[in-house]
Protein backbone atom coordinates (compact mmCIF):
# COMPACT_ATOMS: atom_id res chain seq x y z
CA UNK A 1 0.00 0.00 0.00
CA UNK A 2 1.38 3.41 -0.97
CA UNK A 3 1.75 6.33 1.42
CA UNK A 4 -1.11 8.15 -0.30
CA UNK A 5 -3.45 5.21 0.22
CA UNK A 6 -2.36 4.97 3.85
CA UNK A 7 -3.11 8.67 4.43
CA UNK A 8 -6.53 8.29 2.80
CA UNK A 9 -7.33 5.29 4.98
CA UNK A 10 -6.25 7.15 8.13
CA UNK A 11 -8.37 10.16 7.20
CA UNK A 12 -11.40 7.94 6.61
CA UNK A 13 -10.92 6.16 9.93
CA UNK A 14 -10.51 9.44 11.82
CA UNK A 15 -13.52 11.12 10.23
CA UNK A 16 -16.51 11.33 12.56
CA UNK A 17 -19.46 9.20 11.58
CA UNK A 18 -22.86 10.70 10.86
CA UNK A 19 -24.83 11.32 14.01
CA UNK A 20 -21.76 11.01 16.25
CA UNK A 21 -21.62 13.03 19.44
CA UNK A 22 -19.09 15.92 19.31
CA UNK A 23 -16.19 15.52 21.71
CA UNK A 24 -13.28 17.69 22.78
CA UNK A 25 -9.58 16.84 22.85
CA UNK A 26 -9.94 14.98 26.17
CA UNK A 27 -12.68 12.76 24.76
CA UNK A 28 -15.43 14.35 26.81
CA UNK A 29 -18.82 15.00 25.29
CA UNK A 30 -19.33 18.58 24.15
CA UNK A 31 -22.85 19.94 24.23
CA UNK A 32 -23.66 21.50 20.87
CA UNK A 33 -25.15 24.97 20.82
CA UNK A 34 -28.91 24.84 20.16
CA UNK A 35 -30.04 26.07 16.80
CA UNK A 36 -31.65 29.52 17.19
CA UNK A 37 -35.35 29.63 16.35
CA UNK A 38 -35.03 33.11 14.88
CA UNK A 39 -32.38 35.74 14.22
CA UNK A 40 -33.12 39.44 14.56
CA UNK A 41 -31.19 41.89 12.39
CA UNK A 42 -31.53 45.48 13.60
CA UNK A 43 -29.84 48.29 11.63
CA UNK A 44 -28.90 51.07 14.06
CA UNK A 45 -28.11 54.71 13.27
CA UNK A 46 -24.49 55.77 13.68
CA UNK A 47 -25.33 57.74 16.82
CA UNK A 48 -25.10 54.52 18.85
CA UNK A 49 -21.30 54.78 18.56
CA UNK A 50 -21.36 58.00 20.60
CA UNK A 51 -21.59 56.11 23.90
CA UNK A 52 -17.96 56.97 24.92
CA UNK A 53 -18.99 60.64 24.87
CA UNK A 54 -22.05 59.83 26.98
CA UNK A 55 -19.89 57.98 29.50
CA UNK A 56 -17.32 60.77 29.89
CA UNK A 57 -20.12 63.35 30.11
CA UNK A 58 -21.80 61.38 32.89
CA UNK A 59 -18.49 61.03 34.76
CA UNK A 60 -17.75 64.75 34.43
CA UNK A 61 -21.25 65.66 35.62
CA UNK A 62 -20.92 63.33 38.60
CA UNK A 63 -17.45 64.56 39.60
CA UNK A 64 -18.28 68.26 39.28
CA UNK A 65 -21.64 67.84 41.01
CA UNK A 66 -20.02 66.11 43.98
CA UNK A 67 -17.28 68.76 44.06
CA UNK A 68 -19.94 71.51 43.97
CA UNK A 69 -18.66 73.11 40.75
CA UNK A 70 -21.83 74.99 39.77
CA UNK A 71 -19.99 78.28 39.31
CA UNK A 72 -16.59 77.79 37.64
CA UNK A 73 -13.78 79.89 36.14
CA UNK A 74 -10.71 79.17 33.97
CA UNK A 75 -8.65 79.09 37.18
CA UNK A 76 -10.55 76.02 38.44
CA UNK A 77 -8.19 73.16 37.56
CA UNK A 78 -10.70 70.36 38.16
CA UNK A 79 -13.31 71.88 35.87
CA UNK A 80 -10.71 72.57 33.18
CA UNK A 81 -9.41 68.99 33.31
CA UNK A 82 -12.89 67.41 33.08
CA UNK A 83 -13.91 69.77 30.28
CA UNK A 84 -10.70 69.04 28.38
CA UNK A 85 -11.24 65.28 28.70
CA UNK A 86 -14.80 65.67 27.48
CA UNK A 87 -13.74 67.60 24.37
CA UNK A 88 -10.94 65.12 23.56
CA UNK A 89 -13.32 62.14 23.72
CA UNK A 90 -15.97 64.08 21.79
CA UNK A 91 -13.56 64.96 18.97
CA UNK A 92 -12.22 61.40 18.68
CA UNK A 93 -15.74 59.97 18.78
CA UNK A 94 -16.98 62.39 16.12
CA UNK A 95 -13.92 61.70 13.98
CA UNK A 96 -14.75 57.98 14.01
CA UNK A 97 -18.36 58.74 13.10
CA UNK A 98 -17.60 61.08 10.20
CA UNK A 99 -14.96 58.95 8.47
CA UNK A 100 -14.82 55.25 7.63
CA UNK A 101 -11.64 53.38 8.48
CA UNK A 102 -11.24 50.10 6.60
CA UNK A 103 -8.32 47.86 7.49
CA UNK A 104 -5.84 49.48 5.08
CA UNK A 105 -6.85 53.01 6.06
CA UNK A 106 -6.58 52.15 9.76
CA UNK A 107 -3.04 50.86 9.30
CA UNK A 108 -2.17 54.03 7.40
CA UNK A 109 -3.64 56.20 10.17
CA UNK A 110 -1.67 54.31 12.83
CA UNK A 111 1.52 54.72 10.79
CA UNK A 112 0.88 58.46 10.44
CA UNK A 113 0.26 58.86 14.19
CA UNK A 114 3.45 56.96 15.02
CA UNK A 115 5.40 59.10 12.56
CA UNK A 116 4.04 62.30 14.10
CA UNK A 117 4.94 61.15 17.62
CA UNK A 118 8.44 60.15 16.59
CA UNK A 119 8.88 63.37 14.60
CA UNK A 120 7.79 65.46 17.59
CA UNK A 121 10.17 63.57 19.85
CA UNK A 122 13.08 64.16 17.47
CA UNK A 123 12.17 67.87 17.14
CA UNK A 124 12.10 68.27 20.93
CA UNK A 125 15.48 66.52 21.23
CA UNK A 126 16.95 68.75 18.55
CA UNK A 127 15.47 71.92 20.07
CA UNK A 128 14.78 71.56 23.80
CA UNK A 129 13.27 75.04 24.03
CA UNK A 130 10.40 73.89 21.80
CA UNK A 131 8.70 71.88 24.57
CA UNK A 132 8.37 74.79 27.05
CA UNK A 133 7.01 76.97 24.24
CA UNK A 134 4.36 74.41 23.36
CA UNK A 135 3.54 73.93 27.06
CA UNK A 136 3.06 77.66 27.63
CA UNK A 137 0.85 77.85 24.54
CA UNK A 138 -1.35 75.00 25.71
CA UNK A 139 -1.72 76.44 29.21
CA UNK A 140 -3.37 79.54 27.72
CA UNK A 141 -6.21 77.36 26.38
CA UNK A 142 -8.42 76.56 29.38
CA UNK A 143 -11.92 75.43 28.34
CA UNK A 144 -14.27 75.23 31.28
CA UNK A 145 -17.84 74.06 31.91
CA UNK A 146 -19.83 73.54 35.09
CA UNK A 147 -21.77 70.52 36.33
CA UNK A 148 -25.07 71.78 34.86
CA UNK A 149 -23.57 71.75 31.36
CA UNK A 150 -22.55 68.10 31.59
CA UNK A 151 -25.88 67.14 33.20
CA UNK A 152 -27.73 68.68 30.24
CA UNK A 153 -25.44 66.89 27.75
CA UNK A 154 -25.94 63.57 29.53
CA UNK A 155 -29.73 63.89 29.71
CA UNK A 156 -29.94 65.00 26.08
CA UNK A 157 -27.91 62.05 24.83
CA UNK A 158 -29.90 59.63 27.00
CA UNK A 159 -33.12 60.94 25.44
CA UNK A 160 -31.67 60.38 21.97
CA UNK A 161 -30.67 56.82 22.88
CA UNK A 162 -34.19 56.24 24.19
CA UNK A 163 -35.64 57.50 20.88
CA UNK A 164 -33.33 55.14 18.98
CA UNK A 165 -34.47 52.16 21.07
CA UNK A 166 -38.09 53.03 20.23
CA UNK A 167 -37.33 53.53 16.53
CA UNK A 168 -35.60 50.19 15.98
CA UNK A 169 -38.62 48.36 17.40
CA UNK A 170 -40.54 49.47 14.29
CA UNK A 171 -37.86 48.70 11.69
CA UNK A 172 -35.99 45.40 11.86
CA UNK A 173 -35.44 42.15 9.97
CA UNK A 174 -36.10 38.62 11.15
CA UNK A 175 -35.07 35.23 9.82
CA UNK A 176 -37.55 32.61 11.01
CA UNK A 177 -39.42 29.57 9.67
CA UNK A 178 -37.55 29.56 6.34
CA UNK A 179 -38.60 33.16 5.72
CA UNK A 180 -36.87 36.51 5.83
CA UNK A 181 -39.30 39.03 7.31
CA UNK A 182 -39.04 42.82 7.25
CA UNK A 183 -41.01 44.48 10.04
CA UNK A 184 -41.44 48.21 9.43
CA UNK A 185 -43.85 51.01 10.22
CA UNK A 186 -45.86 51.90 13.29
CA UNK A 187 -48.64 49.54 12.19
CA UNK A 188 -46.21 46.60 11.95
CA UNK A 189 -46.20 46.31 8.17
CA UNK A 190 -44.61 43.05 7.05
CA UNK A 191 -42.78 42.02 3.89
CA UNK A 192 -41.77 38.40 3.32
CA UNK A 193 -38.86 36.94 1.37
CA UNK A 194 -38.14 33.21 0.92
CA UNK A 195 -35.14 32.13 2.99
CA UNK A 196 -34.02 29.08 0.95
CA UNK A 197 -31.03 29.89 -1.28
CA UNK A 198 -30.52 33.13 0.65
CA UNK A 199 -26.90 34.27 0.40
CA UNK A 200 -25.33 36.38 3.15
CA UNK A 201 -22.21 38.55 2.86
CA UNK A 202 -20.48 40.33 5.74
CA UNK A 203 -18.39 43.49 5.46
CA UNK A 204 -16.38 45.36 8.10
CA UNK A 205 -16.29 48.89 6.73
CA UNK A 206 -14.93 50.58 9.84
CA UNK A 207 -12.41 48.95 12.17
CA UNK A 208 -13.11 51.40 15.01
CA UNK A 209 -16.88 50.87 14.86
CA UNK A 210 -16.22 47.14 14.96
CA UNK A 211 -14.04 47.67 18.03
CA UNK A 212 -16.72 49.77 19.77
CA UNK A 213 -19.78 47.56 19.24
CA UNK A 214 -18.71 44.76 16.89
CA UNK A 215 -20.69 46.52 14.15
CA UNK A 216 -20.58 45.82 10.44
CA UNK A 217 -22.64 45.45 7.29
CA UNK A 218 -24.71 42.47 6.20
CA UNK A 219 -25.70 42.08 2.56
CA UNK A 220 -28.60 39.70 1.95
CA UNK A 221 -29.27 38.22 -1.49
CA UNK A 222 -32.76 36.64 -1.63
CA UNK A 223 -33.28 34.29 -4.56
CA UNK A 224 -36.44 36.11 -5.70
CA UNK A 225 -34.98 39.62 -5.58
CA UNK A 226 -32.77 41.23 -8.20
CA UNK A 227 -31.40 43.83 -5.79
CA UNK A 228 -29.47 42.96 -2.66
CA UNK A 229 -30.66 44.05 0.80
CA UNK A 230 -27.98 46.09 2.55
CA UNK A 231 -28.18 46.36 6.35
CA UNK A 232 -25.69 48.80 7.88
CA UNK A 233 -24.56 49.11 11.49
CA UNK A 234 -25.59 45.62 12.60
CA UNK A 235 -24.26 45.19 16.13
CA UNK A 236 -22.20 42.05 16.88
CA UNK A 237 -22.22 41.31 13.16
CA UNK A 238 -19.91 38.28 13.36
CA UNK A 239 -22.22 36.54 15.83
CA UNK A 240 -25.25 37.37 13.68
CA UNK A 241 -23.52 36.00 10.59
CA UNK A 242 -22.76 32.71 12.36
CA UNK A 243 -26.38 32.38 13.48
CA UNK A 244 -27.63 33.09 9.94
CA UNK A 245 -25.20 30.57 8.47
CA UNK A 246 -26.32 27.88 10.92
CA UNK A 247 -30.01 28.50 10.25
CA UNK A 248 -29.61 28.63 6.48
CA UNK A 249 -27.34 25.56 6.45
CA UNK A 250 -29.53 23.39 8.65
CA UNK A 251 -31.64 20.70 6.98
CA UNK A 252 -34.65 19.36 8.85
CA UNK A 253 -35.43 15.73 8.06
CA UNK A 254 -38.63 14.12 9.32
CA UNK A 255 -38.72 10.32 9.44
CA UNK A 256 -42.00 8.46 9.35
CA UNK A 257 -41.88 5.88 12.18
CA UNK A 258 -44.36 3.62 10.30
CA UNK A 259 -42.23 3.38 7.19
CA UNK A 260 -40.49 0.09 6.55
CA UNK A 261 -36.78 -0.24 5.79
Amino acid sequence: MTDESTNQAESIDSAPSEGSVPRNDQGKTVKADPLPKRVLLVPFPKFVFMYPTLIISFIAALVLQIAGRQSVSPDDTLSVVMTGLFFIVLMINTFILVFDFPRATSLTLIAVCVSLVLGSWIAILAKPSLLPAIGSLLTTVRPVANASFFICITLGMMLLYGAIMIKVRFDYWELSNNELLHHHGFLSDLKRYPAPNLRVDKEINDVFEYMLLGAGRLILHPATEKRAIVLDNILHVSQKEKQLTRMLGSIKVQINPNSSE
